[in-house]
C-alpha cells in the first residue's frame, strides 16, 4: 500500500434514499494517470469531493498521499491540487493576479509567489496573455490558468473532474499533453471524464462506475477482452492458401468474395502467437492479418446497459500486423 496515491476500500455515500456510492474500491499507483469513468449521475463527482476532502463519506476507509483521510484531512489537502468541470479562474482580474491570488493562499512570500506565477505562466504558454483579463481567455487557456492555479502549491496529487469538458478538440489534444507531462513530473493525476477516447489514450488504468459500484477496472487493454467480438481477419491473394486455411480453421468464418478469414480472438499476444504458429507449420502465407478488437465504446455500454456518453469515434480499431 505504500506505493498508493490513493487507496479507497468500501467507500459509501447516500443522499437521503439515493446511495451515490455503494462500496467502492479503488486503488491508485503513484505517478500514474487513473481515469474514473461513468455516465452522468454515476459518482465520479461524489467520488472526487470525498477523495479531495470537500464533502465526507459515510462509511469507508481512504488514505490519500499516504494520509488518513478520516484523521488528517489537513494533511491531505496539503499533497493534493483540485481542478473541478467548471473553472476557478476569477474572470475580473488578470491570469497573472489570478495566480498571485492562488499563491497568497499558500502563504508563499511576495518574492517567491512572483517567481512561481511567472514560470507556471510560461510553463502553460499564458506569459503574453498574463495582463488581461482571464475573462478574455479562450475555453482552453481558461482550463490551463486553471491547472497552473492548481500547481501552485506543487501537489503531489492533482484531481481533474472532467477537466476538458466543453473544449474544441485542439484545445483538448493540448490539454492531454499538460496531463502527460504532469504524470512525467512525478505527479499522480486522478481524472474523471466522460469522453472514452480520453481515458484510453491517457490512463494507466481505468474503472468504470455504474450505479454507484466499480463494474470493472483494469487497463484499457485488460477492459477490451472482457467484451465479446474481437477476432482475427486473415487475407490471402491465393486462392489455394485461402481454401487450405478455410479447410483447417473450421471455426472461422468465411468470405469467399474477398479471400479472407474471421478467426474469433480475444487479440492477446498468445492467440496471435498461435495463429501465426500454425500457418508456419501449415506452410500457409496470409497476406494480410488484422485484428479487431472491441474498444472502450463497446466496454461501455455492455458495462453500464447503453447508457450515453459523448465519444469523438465510434468506429472499432484495428491493429493492422
Amino acid at each position: 500500500m505504500t506505493d498508493l496515491a490513493i487507496a479507497a476500500n468500501r467507500l459509501r455515500k447516500s443522499y437521503g434514499d439515493n446511495t451515490v456510492l455503494d462500496g467502492v474500491d479503488l486503488a491508485v499507483p503513484e505517478g500514474t494517470i487513473f481515469s474514473l469513468l461513468g455516465p452522468n449521475g454515476a459518482g465520479k463527482t461524489t467520488a472526487v469531493k470525498i477523495l479531495s476532502t470537500l464533502i465526507t463519506a459515510d462509511a469507508g476507509e481512504m488514505r490519500v498521499g499516504g494520509q488518513d483521510l478520516a484523521t488528517d484531512p489537513q494533511a491531505v489537502r496539503a499533497a493534493i491540487g483540485v481542478t473541478g468541470q467548471f473553472s476557478a479562474v476569477d474572470g475580473l482580474i488578470t491570469g497573472e493576479e489570478n495566480m498571485l491570488l492562488m499563491a497568497d493562499l499558500h502563504h508563499l512570500s511576495k518574492r517567491e509567489g512572483r517567481q512561481v506565477a511567472a514560470e507556471l505562466l510560461e510553463r502553460f504558454d499564458l506569459t503574453e496573455a498574463a495582463k488581461k483579463p482571464a475573462s478574455t481567455y479562450s475555453g482552453g487557456m481558461k482550463r490551463r490558468l486553471d491547472i497552473a492555479m492548481t500547481l501552485v502549491g506543487n501537489p503531489r496529487i492533482i484531481f481533474l473532474d472532467e477537466p476538458t469538458t466543453g473544449l474544441d478538440p485542439r484545445s483538448r489534444h493540448n490539454m492531454w499533453q499538460i496531463i502527460r507531462e504532469l504524470v512525467t513530473g512525478g505527479v499522480t493525476v486522478f481524472l474523471t471524464t466522460q469522453y472514452l477516447e480520453e481515458a484510453d489514450e491517457l490512463a494507466d488504468r481505468i474503472a468504470v462506475l455504474n450505479d454507484g459500484k466499480i463494474a470493472a477496472q483494469g487497463t484499457a487493454e485488460e477492459l477490451k477482452r472482457l467484451i465479446p467480438g474481437g477476432h482475427v481477419r486473415l487475407r490471402f491473394t491465393d486462392p489455394a492458401a485461402y481454401q487450405s486455411a478455410a479447410s483447417a480453421l473450421r471455426e472461422a468464418s468465411r468470405d469467399d468474395e474477398s479471400l479472407a478469414l474471421q478467426i474469433p480472438s480475444d487479440g492477446s499476444q498468445r492467440e496471435l502467437r498461435s495463429i501465426l504458429d500454425w500457418l508456419d507449420s501449415a506452410g500457409i502465407e496470409a497476406d494480410e492479418l488484422t485484428v479487431h478488437t472491441p474498444d472502450l465504446d463497446d466496454v461501455f455500454f455492455a458495462l453500464t446497459g447503453g447508457a450515453v456518453v459523448p465519444t469523438q469515434n465510434n468506429q472499432p480499431k484495428e491493429t493492422a500486423r
